[in-house]
């Protein structure tokens, strides 16, 4: 089963956006994370309607976050890109007729609604301006230049 990295790559494409001093294209933003364009502008298009990024046209254009880092969280980003589901695994029938499934079922689905409530409860302790403050630790021990880490080299 394919994993869905919606969220982790939306949250690679604002931390890029983050490091740069002005606004990113989205041909820029594409080659960092080695895809299309397009594909780059579906997601910021989603995350400007939620009020964190912002986009220029013409010359000189681009995307800019356009809330302090701090300000939104992982939760923030999950939600803007339509809280898709968190656990690949789930009921082989939604509605048996056999009790036994039905009590496999309950089991199941109280457990993946709690492992889920959890897992987004971290979410929203988590903010950009500590996974950008984590990128910066990572890159100065690594004592490399913020060049090569942004192009992936």
């Amino acid at each position: 089963m394919k994993r869905d990295s919606r969220l982790s790559g939306v949250l690679h494409v604002l931390l890029h956006m983050a490091e740069r001093a002005g606004p990113t294209t989205s041909d820029q933003l594409a080659k960092a994370m080695q895809t299309h364009p397009v594909v780059i502008r579906r997601i910021l298009g989603g995350l400007r309607d939620a009020g964190f990024v912002h986009s220029e046209k013409g010359h000189g254009g681009g995307w800019t976050i356009a809330r302090d880092l701090a300000d939104i969280t992982m939760a923030d980003v999950y939600a803007a890109i339509g809280r898709p589901s968190l656990m690949a695994m789930g009921n082989r029938t939604e509605a048996p007729g056999c009790l036994v499934e039905q009590a496999v079922n309950a089991a199941l689905d109280t457990s993946f609604h709690e492992a889920e409530a959890l897992l987004i409860a971290r979410f929203e302790q988590v903010t950009l301006a500590q996974l950008a403050a984590d990128f910066h630790a990572r890159m100065a021990a690594r004592s490399s230049t913020p060049a090569q880490e942004h192009d992936h080299g």
